[in-house]
């Protein structure tokens, strides 16, 4: 899955497919099918900031800068168009435009988003979040962050059932980096195979995140190659997606991984 971030501010690569105070269709579309070329299969549209600390944005304002987006990529680039939203009203407006998949950091907990995933019939994406996008890195705690995560996801999928949503539509997200210090992290990253022992697909975001500036002091744009090992070595516990912004460096590592031959016991 690659990172298409219509937005003026996230951590990474805000404003980049930006010419002057405006989204640049241009650029987005010179992203999208770059990444399509390097190998990404869905493509993550978001409309908001949710780096720690973020603002969050209007819903007129997140509708101005999403709609456009996913109207272009779903005419012109061959991918599922993802959309990384907590707002009912664009997960309605983005089904409509041919969207494939909902992305919700916040765990569809807004009001109404429960009920607008359900009305699309998408398949949806249920991210762990503790606390909301400006205060969640402020002390995050758990007594223990692999439980957390695991109660949070079986009250999620509850809410689900009640809601009409079919099992076989959910993907589930351990929220690296929300809601989570750098420890939190490395332990889920070391026993994410057990959460991948569900039903569910699991999805993965690590790239680029500030675990890595925990361990290596560098600037988000030069983490580009602990992004893909961290990414190797979450596909290699079980996750079925990786979220990236440098599509083609993971592609080719994961090619390489899936080049080897597997124990037939495994």
């Amino acid at each position: 899955m690659g990172v298409l971030n219509v937005t003026p501010d996230s951590f990474s690569d805000g404003g980049q497919l930006y010419q002057g105070a405006a989204l640049s269709p241009s650029l987005l579309l010179k992203r999208a099918e770059q990444m399509v070329s390097d190998g990404a299969q869905l493509l993550d549209v978001g409309g908001e900031s949710t780096r720690p600390g973020a603002t969050p944005v209007s819903e007129s304002e997140e509708l101005d800068r999403v709609l456009g987006a996913v109207e272009a990529l779903t005419r012109h680039v061959d991918a599922v168009v993802s959309v990384d939203t907590s707002t009912p009203s664009v997960m309605i407006e983005s089904a409509g435009l041919g969207a494939g998949l909902l992305n919700d950091v916040r765990g569809f907990r807004r009001a109404g988003a429960l009920e607008a995933a359900s009305a699309t019939g998408l398949p949806l994406c249920i991210m762990h979040m503790q606390g909301e996008p400006d205060t969640m890195q402020q002390n995050p705690q758990y007594d223990d962050v692999m439980s957390g995560v695991r109660d949070f996801f079986n009250g999620r999928l509850s809410a689900c059932q009640a809601a009409g949503i079919s099992q076989e539509r959910i993907i589930l997200d351990p929220g690296f980096g929300f809601g989570k210090t750098a420890e939190h992290n490395f332990q889920l990253l070391a026993h994410l195979g057990d959460l991948c022992l569900t039903e569910h697909p699991i999805l993965v975001g690590l790239s680029r995140k500030s675990m890595i500036a925990s361990v290596l002091d560098k600037a988000p744009e030069e983490r580009v190659f602990a992004s893909v090992a961290l990414a190797l070595m979450a596909v290699e516990r079980g996750a079925s997606i990786v979220r990236v912004h440098d599509v083609a460096a993971t592609a080719d590592a994961l090619a390489m991984w899936s080049a080897l031959p597997r124990s037939l016991d495994r």
